[in-house]
């Protein structure tokens, strides 16, 4: 089902204009390339050179951290080999013996940009490295990210691993809808446990922009001699989520700041009023036999010229009793072809059990219509047999 609604007039001149980049000539970065992002539409509000294929240095282990996450097993316990910690470059401070736990690996990547956590993750999952790469480039091809190709899980130099600008902020975007990833990459330090025998330490963010920029999420940092500084970002306010990346960007950092900040000033949202009148859920021995359904959140989105549209995906049916809160759907919210988000439906009343007595007369019901129905077949197929 689906149901079309207008969203109001958008303040966001990339739609009137064939490109945002117009209207934002005063906006300079260091950056040889660098993509804008609106997270809830997929919308690029500004760019330079958005599809040049670059090395992208650690902003690699974002893949490699989604991975990982996705593997759904984060308390999986890892003695670590030789072969996994023989690796260049950062480091969680990992040693042959160790125990470690996949999710402390994520950890590892994110905050620390630890090589030799993103090397014992490939060998843990993929078996060896270029398993592992198989891994991520079949993830990729999911996302969309058509112009990059993963050699390595920690981003280390290699002529063939490479993306863009576009490309990493679709993976940032996918990201930062998995709330563990976006939990993870938003800390600014995290107090761990690991080991042989395990012991306590702190790894500590690189990311300066969630000491210094307002409502930073992450995302992660990189660098190398052959890709320069490379940094993909996003942050929230008021409903708007923004990703941003630079690659080869001397003053990423500011960058960034200016990338955001412009982003914040173009942007805004509106809570839509949805009307969920017609959403209920049918309730097995309940009384009543249907109730209301209501968004788990209040819906925000940002302000566009054309229509959003919404579908709601409801259960079939719940089993009485039901308490009022109870998830019995989610409503997907649409711009063009894409899925931009998604609120869970929720009861918004309790329904008791139907007592046996108030069952009874309608069973009897059914049976006098159905003893009726049979009469009469059987008076029909025996018709003059007398």
């Amino acid at each position: 089902m689906k149901k079309r609604i207008s969203a109001f007039l958008c303040v966001l001149f990339a739609v009137v204009f064939p490109s945002l980049n117009v209207y934002a000539s005063g906006l300079n970065v260091s950056a040889q390339s660098a993509v804008l992002m609106c997270a809830e539409t997929g919308e690029v509000l500004y760019s330079v050179n958005p599809d040049e294929k670059l090395s992208m240095a650690s902003t690699t282990k974002i893949m490699t951290s989604l991975i990982a996450l996705e593997a759904a097993v984060p308390e999986m316990e890892i003695t670590v080999t030789d072969e996994m910690v023989s690796v260049e470059g950062t480091s969680m401070g990992l040693l042959p013996g160790d125990s470690v736990s996949l999710k402390e690996l994520v950890y590892g990547m994110l905050i620390q940009s630890g090589n030799d956590a993103a090397n014992t993750v490939a060998h843990v999952l993929g078996g060896t490295t270029e398993g592992f790469a198989a891994m991520m480039n079949s993830r990729a091809e999911e996302i969309g990210m058509k112009n990059t190709n993963f050699v390595t899980a920690s981003g280390l130099d290699d002529k063939e691993h490479y993306s863009t600008a576009y490309d990493m902020a679709l993976l940032a975007v996918e990201c930062i809808k998995n709330p563990e990833f976006r939990a993870i990459c938003s800390l600014k330090s995290a107090r761990l446990t690991y080991g042989n025998p395990p012991y306590s330490r702190t790894l500590t963010n690189h990311n300066r922009l969630l000491w210094s920029y307002e409502g930073a999420i992450g995302v992660k940092t990189g660098f190398t001699k052959k890709s320069g500084r490379c940094l993909v970002s996003a942050a929230e306010r008021d409903g708007i989520t923004l990703v941003a990346v630079t690659l080869n960007a001397p003053s990423d950092w500011s960058d960034h700041r200016k990338m955001l900040d412009f982003g914040f000033s173009v942007c805004e949202s509106e809570k839509i009023d949805f009307d969920y009148s017609f959403c209920s859920c049918r309730v097995y021995g309940g009384v009543p036999a249907n109730v209301s359904l209501r968004p788990a959140i209040g819906l925000s989105l940002p302000k566009r010229e054309n229509e959003y549209a919404f579908i709601p995906l409801i259960n079939p049916y719940l089993f009485a009793p039901v308490n009022e809160g109870t998830v019995a759907g989610k409503l997907l919210v649409l711009y063009g072809n894409e899925v931009v988000e998604t609120v869970l439906l929720e009861t918004a009343g309790s329904v008791s059990v139907r007592e046996i007595s108030e069952v009874a007369p309608k069973n009897e019901e059914k049976k006098g219509i159905f003893s009726e129905l049979f009469d009469k077949i059987k008076d029909f197929l025996f018709r003059g047999e007398h």
